[in-house]
């Protein structure tokens, strides 16, 4: 094989990288170098973290530590059977990689990821070794998210726990069934035991704070991701995963991401992609379960055999299927009523509970207080306005639906 340099490294293992969607910061702990004689931070100067719509921070370097592994994913593109180009990174190097960057502007923290090497442990180390070199050597106070390994042992996630602001465990898929069909080296047991023990470190930490230990787990908390379109998984399924996850392990963050065809697939995979528009109905119905109180029989309840509706976003369809609800009086409802609001968010509630306060509120006033009042007419009362036309309507779907599109080739 070649000698690859630095830069060919990089391009290699940023785009092996490209398919890992669990890179949110939110809810770091605040990091700064003031007083620290250190570089970087989390919060205020040094960093300014941007966020894309569905959350994820967008100004990470995301790497893998390395492309070679040696567990045959069928899913993935680096499985040990995939005739990809390898790559590898030392420890020592792509820390001082990562200052590089930094200190030209270039990102504001890491997403390290990695595939599995020699051992689950010894993959664990390459990467702990990465995140002690950043805060120890270069005394790098930015943001360093890492992709643990559920089989690595509990004192090497805890080690991950104690440089990084973010630890994840990806649970890969829905379904433990299609789990051990697609990823036949995982176990979906020892992927949720990893994720306990985190919790538990986190939990400890929290309980522990008034007395600071400064060998104690520093990470906030965890995320996970699921491939969305690898097997045969509803929505519903997907879901109740989700659910089940956040009540039992207090994950931050759940993502979801949409299978890509890898070359030369497997007969277990289908030919083609999932269209882009149920990953993001999914983060929309994600939304309802954690911020708007919406259970998961009234989401997949607007949608169609355990599915969500592509055309429209779940809280719509959940409005469209229960008319009887609507409209509501923004001088008179209660929060949770408003949040069931097509087109309300959780701000524009807010700002409307707040400023009913000081007299009725009018059509006009809604619509300062949001970002576009045509979808939410429809489903409203206030002092000067009144629907219209009847929520019984045949043609209320096509008012309030964004305009159609043509979707993509596999849409």
């Amino acid at each position: 094989m070649p000698h690859l340099n630095t830069v060919d490294k990089l391009a290699i293992l940023a785009d092996a990288a490209k398919y890992d969607a669990s890179c949110a910061s939110s809810g770091a702990q605040k990091r700064n170098s003031v007083g620290t004689g250190g570089i970087g931070s989390t919060e205020g100067m040094g960093i300014c973290h941007s966020y894309a719509p569905d959350g994820r921070c967008i100004s990470l370097l995301k790497v893998l530590l390395t492309n070679y592994c040696q567990y045959d994913c069928l899913y993935c593109v680096n499985r040990v059977s995939s005739n990809v180009q390898r790559a590898r990174f030392g420890a020592a190097e792509l820390a001082q990689l990562t200052m590089d960057f930094y200190k030209r502007n270039y990102i504001e923290g890491l997403f390290l990821s990695s595939g599995i090497i020699r051992s689950p442990d010894y993959t664990m180390e390459q990467m702990v070794s990465v995140a002690r070199l950043l805060r120890e050597t270069h005394e790098f106070n930015g943001y360093i998210h890492l992709k643990t390994i559920p089989d690595a042992a509990p004192e090497l996630l805890e080690a991950a726990g104690r440089y990084a602001d973010r630890l994840s465990i990806n649970v890969e898929l829905p379904s433990r069934k299609s789990l051990g069909k697609l990823a036949p080296e995982k176990d979906a047991s020892r992927i949720r035991s990893a994720m306990a023990a985190v919790r538990t470190k986190i939990d400890e930490k929290k309980e522990k704070s008034r007395h600071p230990n400064p060998r104690a787990i520093k990470a906030t908390g965890q995320s996970t991701q699921m491939i969305v379109g690898a097997d045969k998984s509803d929505d519903r399924k997907i879901l109740t995963t989700s659910a089940s996850l956040y009540a039992g392990y207090k994950l931050r963050r759940v993502y979801y991401s949409a299978f890509s065809p890898t070359p030369h697939p497997s007969s277990h995979l289908p030919p083609q992609p999932p269209p882009l528009q149920r990953e993001h109905r999914l983060y929309q119905a994600d939304w309802l379960l954690r911020f708007y109180k919406f259970e998961l029989d009234e989401i997949v309840s607007g949608g169609h055999n355990g599915m969500l509706d592509l055309d429209i976003d779940p809280k719509l369809a959940w409005a469209l299927k229960n008319r009887e609800r609507f409209p509501v009086d923004v001088n008179k409802a209660t929060r949770s009523e408003l949040l069931r609001v097509p087109g309300l968010g959780t701000r524009s509630v807010g700002a409307i509970v707040k400023a009913r306060r000081l007299g009725a509120l009018r059509l006009a006033d809604i619509a300062r207080l949001t970002t576009s009042v045509v979808k939410i007419r429809p489903f409203i009362v206030a002092r000067d306005w009144v629907p219209t036309h009847s929520l019984e309507s045949a043609s209320l779907r096509a008012q309030v639906a964004p305009v159609p599109v043509q979707r993509d080739f596999f849409g």
